[in-house]
């Protein structure tokens, strides 16, 4: 597929044999609420940081709309753009990169063309009411992605747990349609004010809807996620480290059996997309570091490691881990519950297990027998523990993607992450 982005009806941009055009400011094709979100920069935003933005809409965009299905092998899509940007030397130059970076992450083809373009109106605007905003602007030192999830609450916990009191976090969120996370991330957020003392300020939240998007599977999430945060981080004018908590074992995300092979499964915060999008963000020249501290660490870990374990064990239940909540719209639920068959849900299960937690969150398929699916995964989670052999992990961790560096520290993860999973897993009758 090939698809044409533009600002407004003033880009002339015209090209043969393009499948779609696609305008970022047109209700009918994209609801975004960066501009909205009530954020007042200390510095405007910079040409390639907006330009970053507009790139992962683009690429959210095209993930969507472009079903799997389609493809020669109803998964690797061959996905052309054709994008708009304010640096259009610059993104030329990190092109393959940028191709390279997207391919490991979606296991799609994509090939990107960029023509130069000037500021459009809805930025103009925008920039406009900043140079006159009366509110003070707001700085801070570190940024942290928070999803809502258990990963990211531990995370923001172990941050404000350790950080200088002079020091301000901005977390950045992230949620979808329907109910989905907001719900969770809400709760927490209120939660967070009221015991460390934070503001709502300390607080982003943002939301992205592709409007007719009929792709689910969206690998490419992640990407437009964290632009969302590299490109707050950016206007501070300092060199900002970048937090994304999570799991080691999720990282990785090794195939539980050879059903889930390569690109099937995610690749979110796997070491060598982290690698390359950092190498993107420094060529970009971008002051943003991102890290992912739980890197070696399994879910149960994180758990019993977490720095204020009264706060944590309290509001584990106010936590969304599921990797698809609003499936139980369809079923007719009236709340966002998880579904307790899927690999994160089984993940969070088992590290709450060992943690000794009482897990008091809802599950609508605890024990995997409701539904079909649960108890093909149920039994796909069997026959990888069985086949599961220490010996061989140094090269099991790189059935998802190439591991260069570390090689025994994420084989050793890898075997404690399985170990944890077993417990669990074992118990389920």
């Amino acid at each position: 597929m090939i698809i044409n982005f533009i600002h407004d009806e003033n880009d002339s941009f015209e090209t043969d044999n393009t499948d779609l055009i696609f305008n970022y400011n047109n209700s009918k094709h994209l609801h975004y609420t960066f501009w909205n979100s009530g954020f007042v920069p200390e510095n405007w935003f910079s040409n390639v940081a907006i330009d970053l933005l507009y790139v992962s809409f683009s690429v959210f965009a095209a993930d969507r709309l472009c079903k799997r299905s389609d493809a020669f092998d109803a998964w690797s899509r061959d996905i052309k753009l054709l994008i708009p940007v304010l640096e259009n030397d610059l993104w030329i130059k990190n092109k393959s990169l940028l191709e390279e970076t997207l391919s490991f992450l979606s296991g799609d083809r994509w090939s990107i063309e960029f023509r130069p373009r000037t500021e459009s109106c809805t930025e103009k605007h925008y920039k406009n009411k900043w140079i006159k905003k009366k509110t003070s602007p707001q700085s801070y030192d570190k940024v942290c992605m928070f999803s809502g999830g258990l990963d990211s609450f531990i995370g923001a916990i172990d941050l404000l747990e350790s950080i200088d009191k002079n020091n301000k976090i901005l977390f950045v969120s992230h949620y979808g349609g329907g109910k989905g996370t907001k719900e969770y991330q809400d709760f927490l957020i209120e939660k967070f004010c009221a015991h460390y003392g934070l503001e709502d300020n300390n607080f982003q939240q943002f939301h992205t809807a592709v409007i007719n998007g009929i792709e689910e599977t969206t690998r490419t999430r992640s990407f437009m996620f964290f632009a969302h945060a590299i490109v707050l981080a950016s206007t501070f004018k300092k060199t900002i480290p970048l937090t994304i908590p999570e799991n080691g074992l999720i990282s990785l995300n090794i195939p539980s059996t050879f059903s889930r092979i390569g690109t099937s499964s995610t690749r979110t915060t796997h070491p060598f997309y982290m690698s390359k999008l950092q190498e993107l963000i420094t060529e970009l020249g971008l002051n943003v570091m991102i890290n992912n501290p739980y890197q070696f660490k399994t879910k149960g870990e994180m758990i019993l490691e977490c720095k204020e374990q009264n706060f944590m064990k309290e509001n584990v239940s106010n936590t969304m881990s599921c990797s698809h909540p609003d499936v139980g719209r369809n079923r007719g639920e009236t709340h966002t519950l998880h579904c307790g068959y899927c690999l994160p849900c089984v993940i969070r299960r088992a590290a709450l297990k060992r943690s000794g937690i009482t897990d008091n969150s809802e599950y609508y398929d605890p024990d995997c027998q409701k539904v079909a699916i649960a108890k093909i995964n149920l039994n796909s989670y069997r026959q990888g523990l069985k086949r599961f052999d220490p010996r061989l992990s140094f090269m099991t961790i790189q059935q998802n993607g190439p591991i260069s560096e570390n090689i025994k520290d994420y084989s050793e993860l890898y075997e404690r992450g399985i170990r944890e999973l077993g417990e669990y897993i074992g118990g389920i009758k």
